[in-house]
């Protein structure tokens, strides 16, 4: 028999948290989170996105032990401002037994339907800097910090319980020997004189600070035409701030900027923290901040993680500037391989953006949706 139990006490945050943990455990590829990081995410008097939405986490138990967990979430804005009224679930995880997962969907499809919503889709998390996603290709390829890692019967138990797919995802690896520089070193120039515009490199993340208001901006202005954007508020953004800014290498971050010193565009990578956080297993102390702190200095690989550019910018060429910078970066560091984080396939833009890195691509993974009736 399956038993749903809604997580209302710190004891059961933290063995939300720690499921993955358990099921994942002779996994090569799973990245675990930071423990004490993913329960700060579900803690309302810290995190500001519950100013603008909710959400009520699920645990499945099976014989008295925990067999799966859900996060049904509403996103308001999402919902109120721009009328689509999608019920969300994401941070779902589960044993091979596809009654278990038909369980925990059917609590989210209940809540949908009490709050007159009209479909349900996941795995998503609150917004667009949220994970997203089920693995569908690329099962014995390492995760990273920013997505979840899944095994192949996820895709399978939501087909055979209906589920449609709903927005389709793709990942990339580029080996830096085959980016070929000459392909945007000598338009970048022109770019720059034909525009006035200028690259700006961090040494410090203090100086990074100036621009960050600016760069979620950028952000929110170049990504609102994609089917899944949903506007981040300013609070949200002073909490990602916060929650990021230590993971970041300040050369790894680049911006451009006008004459007027206006930021026009932005791209930022991350080191790879996978392997780090393998070693960590979800602990901070009393070795998990060495593990980070030697990935921060020596990782060989890196993670693209954002990059936006105004949309009048945007076709002008404006990445050639950013790649170009990245491109002496990362020959001076010693960087051997390139990942692309989870970009939507419909996304035309952004693939005509990373052809001249000759990108292969490595994972794909996918949401599913399903009308609440």
């Amino acid at each position: 028999m399956i038993i749903l139990k809604e997580v209302h006490t710190k004891k059961e945050l933290k063995a939300f948290v720690k499921f993955p943990f358990k099921l994942n455990e002779n996994s090569k590829y799973w990245v675990p989170p930071i423990i004490s990081e993913e329960i700060k995410t579900f803690n309302k008097k810290e995190n500001p996105v519950f100013n603008d939405a909710e959400a009520r986490l699920f645990l499945a138990y099976k014989d008295k032990k925990i067999v799966g967990r859900i996060a049904a979430i509403i996103n308001w804005l999402e919902v109120k401002d721009q009328t689509l009224k999608k019920m969300r679930f994401g941070w779902f995880d589960v044993i091979d037994d596809i009654n278990v997962t038909k369980a925990l969907l059917d609590k989210v499809i209940e809540i949908g339907k009490e709050k007159e919503l009209e479909f349900i889709e996941g795995p998503v998390g609150f917004s667009n800097l949220d994970k997203v996603g089920v693995l569908t290709e690329g099962f014995d390829q390492i995760g990273s910090m920013i997505t979840w890692h899944n095994p192949a019967y996820y895709a399978t138990h939501f087909k055979k319980l209906g589920y449609d797919v709903a927005k389709t995802y793709s990942e990339n690896v580029m080996n830096f020997k085959n980016i070929q520089p000459e392909s945007f070193a000598r338009i970048q120039e022109i770019i720059k004189k034909r525009y006035q515009l200028k690259a700006l490199n961090f040494s410090k993340n203090k100086d990074i600070l100036p621009y960050t208001d600016e760069m979620f901006e950028v952000f929110s202005k170049s990504h609102a035409v994609l089917s899944t954007f949903v506007e981040i508020n300013d609070e949200q953004r002073e909490y990602f701030k916060k929650k990021f800014i230590g993971f970041l290498n300040p050369e790894y971050v680049k911006f451009v900027v006008d004459k007027d010193d206006k930021l026009i565009g932005f791209g930022i990578v991350t080191p790879s923290y996978a392997k780090a956080l393998q070693k960590m297993n979800g602990k901070l102390f009393p070795f998990g901040i060495k593990h980070l702190l030697h990935a921060k200095k020596h990782a060989k690989t890196v993670t693209f993680y954002l990059i936006g550019i105004l949309p009048e910018y945007q076709n002008k060429g404006v990445t050639a500037i950013i790649f170009n910078e990245f491109y002496k970066t990362f020959a001076e560091k010693g960087i051997e391989v390139c990942v692309r984080g989870p970009e939507l396939d419909d996304n035309v833009a952004i693939q005509q953006i990373w052809k001249n890195f000759k990108p292969v691509v490595n994972k794909r993974r996918c949401t599913f949706r399903k009308d609440i009736s």
